[in-house]
């Protein structure tokens, strides 16, 4: 049997623990009193075959659709992992950006397909060149895998990029994967689902980064009808469903939803500025601006960040991802949905860091 390996999940679940932790991206988490009438919702009743029944239909008005279009998931990585398998098969090909999000890749594998790379680089500012995904695309392939905002450097997908994709799809019978778990941290008006737009695409999403919501597992995919049907199919044969306690929270949830985007915004809004007070103080790092909760900053001299992402764990115990599980070694990856002191903190360590290494 060839195991399939995920190598940034697996370090993040084994990695040291830190006492500033700006690798993981989660929102700053709730607390029950940030979700008025949470205790009084946790109950065990409510389960019907597919889970508790007014979950779907609280994800479907979030969304805009019928809740027909909604498979429901252990988070987002989940609902790529059911939405992959529902829609490859041994043999078939998925495209993934690169620098991407190595479990996905993985959830590919586990249904026998191959994966095939297209790159987005720094120097577009991570855009998506549609013509270089036309130029990957092979008669083996079924599946594009992106994600918007992109992980790791949090920049969106434009409106002409997804045009393009659905241009190239379509004819194809390719579909389109959009992992959007990090949309509702842009600032202003968040992007609508590219589900919206054609049954080309297929979103996938969470509570767990906009929110603060990670412990709930609330994941969905939302497709065509024909797709979020197989998707709950293939997730009756692993799960069934949530804990019953966690989707009857998840609904509570959204009927807060509005409230607790403006939790999400009053925490991620200071700390951008601070970010980006930060990086004009480092002319050793180079970064494409981030409208999300996350960024993706590298060394302008092109050196590998592996060295310094040691240090600064052993010598200041702060964390953050290194670029390498990427597929960008000179980068490294930084959470901005935390507490804006501990970034605030977290940053001048960073800075130590990189002074004692000049």
């Amino acid at each position: 049997m060839t195991r399939v390996h995920a190598p940034y999940l697996e370090w993040a679940r084994t990695r040291p623990t830190p006492e500033i932790d700006l690798a993981l991206s989660n929102l700053l988490s709730c607390t029950l009193d940030d979700l008025p009438g949470a205790r009084e919702a946790v109950d065990l009743s409510g389960e019907t075959p597919g889970g508790y029944a007014l979950l779907p239909a609280a994800i479907a008005a979030y969304a805009g659709v019928d809740p027909a279009r909604v498979a429901t998931a252990a988070g987002c990585s989940g609902a790529n992992f059911l939405a992959l398998h529902a829609l490859l098969d041994p043999g078939d090909e998925l495209l993934l950006e690169s620098p991407g999000y190595d479990p996905i890749a993985a959830a590919a594998r586990m249904a026998g397909a191959s994966v095939r790379p297209f790159e987005r680089r720094f120097e577009d500012e991570w855009a998506i060149d549609v013509a270089r995904v036309a130029d990957t695309i092979s008669p083996r392939t079924r599946v594009i895998a992106i994600s918007s905002p992109h992980n790791p450097s949090g920049v969106l997908v434009t409106e002409e990029a997804l045009a393009g994709l659905e241009f190239l799809a379509r004819p194809r019978g390719i579909r389109v994967l959009v992992d959007e778990v990090y949309a509702d941290t842009v600032a202003g008006v968040p992007p609508g689902p590219a589900a919206l737009r054609s049954d080309v695409f297929l979103s996938t999403s969470s509570l767990t980064k906009a929110y603060g919501l990670a412990s709930l597992r609330c994941g969905w995919a939302i497709g065509s009808a024909e797709v979020a049907a197989e998707t709950r199919r293939v997730r009756g044969l692993v799960d069934g469903s949530t804990a019953i306690p966690a989707e009857r929270l998840s609904e509570l949830a959204f009927r807060d939803l509005p409230r607790l985007r403006e939790r999400a915004l009053s925490i991620l809004e200071p700390n951008r500025r601070i970010w980006s007070d930060f990086l004009r103080s480092r002319p050793e790092l180079d970064c494409v601006p981030t409208p999300s909760s996350i960024a993706f900053p590298r060394f302008r001299d092109g050196r590998d960040a592996r060295a310094f992402v040691e240090k600064l764990i052993a010598a200041e115990r702060v964390t953050v991802v290194p670029g390498s599980f990427f597929e960008s070694p000179s980068h490294f990856r930084v959470s901005l949905g935390g507490a804006t002191e501990v970034l605030r903190e977290g940053l001048a360590r960073i800075a130590r860091t990189l002074d004692a290494a000049s």
